[in-house]
């Protein structure tokens, strides 16, 4: 029997590390390819938005 459904697209686990602490903060899935993100988003330790940059598993 054939499959008839929709393919699984390529996805990835990613995590955003702050640049100046160095933790994981937050993870993403996204597809895979593309530019590395680098986002400025809220560091719970600094208590501050700094630039988080992607970084795979």
């Amino acid at each position: 029997m054939a499959k008839t459904g929709k393919r699984k697209k390529k996805v990835e686990t990613v995590f955003l590390v702050c640049e100046e602490t160095g933790d994981y903060n937050y993870t993403l899935r996204r597809k895979t390819g593309g530019e590395k993100l680098k986002l400025s988003k809220f560091c719970p330790r600094l208590r501050k938005h700094t630039i988080h940059v992607e970084k795979k598993k």
